[in-house]
């Protein structure tokens, strides 16, 4: 006879509009959801994944874990929120508008200069920059 299965609840400390951890997509889902937006959409949507650093002035954005090292920019609408400062490697999930932005080569290399880097290394920037960023409506975190 098999032991009765009983549904584990996560607990979860909420910030911003109010949301439900239901229907979230995975960090993998999320990653193909970025990688299909140009720089200019803008998708709603909520995914769970790993905090992977928190501002720690104040708790007003956070860095989301992404597939393969990437990572999701988060920060909260309206500044209306923050989360705490030691959020750091809790589940969270977060529901609200995800968009990629893109750093030409030349504004790279522009920043490179600025910055006091040598002709050499400023030679070897031959991609553009591209940022998944996310501006959270909600945010759960796991207790």
């Amino acid at each position: 006879m098999e032991p009765a299965r009983q549904e584990v609840k996560a607990q979860y400390s909420s910030f911003g509009a109010k949301i439900v951890a239901d229907k979230a997509l995975t960090k993998e889902q999320m990653l193909q959801k970025y990688r299909s937006l140009k720089p200019g959409d803008t998708i709603t949507v909520k995914f769970r994944s790993t905090i992977k650093d928190v501002c720690q002035k104040k708790g007003c954005w956070m860095e989301m874990e992404l597939p393969g090292g990437q990572k999701s920019f988060v920060k909260f609408k309206d500044y209306a929120y923050f989360v705490p400062l030691n959020a750091a490697e809790s589940e969270a999930i977060v529901s609200g508008k995800a968009f990629v932005s893109e750093t030409s080569i030349a504004q790279l290399k522009h920043y490179a200069k600025d910055g006091g880097q040598s002709e050499a290394e400023i030679a070897k920037i031959t991609q553009p920059k591209i940022e998944y960023k996310f501006m959270a409506d909600g945010v759960l975190i796991s207790k």
